[in-house]
């Protein structure tokens, strides 16, 4: 009687080593599997984010040489009306 006790317990032993081991198994594919879409997301992030940078460094400067071309015409008008204000009070 002991004998059956003693090969029904490593039975259920080794049934349960290989669904334990399966399940490791498993576990470590689904890990590397996200890891994997995580370093892909991020990859993606990455590449929108330069172009986000980009594109707005390129807008930075659009406005800056806009800002140069205002303050060019406003010291233009400015002169232009100081030298009217001479011109009406002389």
């Amino acid at each position: 009687m002991d004998s059956v006790y003693t090969v029904l317990v490593t039975a259920i032993t080794v049934l349960g080593g290989t669904t334990a081991f399966r399940f490791y198994e498993k576990r470590a594919l689904y890990r590397e599997r996200d890891a994997d879409f995580i370093r892909h997301d991020c990859k993606e992030r990455i590449a929108k984010l330069e172009a986000l940078l980009e594109e707005s460094s390129r807008e930075k400067d659009e406005l800056r040489s806009m800002i140069l071309v205002l303050t060019k015409e406003v010291a233009s008008l400015r002169t232009k009306i100081e030298f009217f204000e001479k011109q009406n009070n002389a």
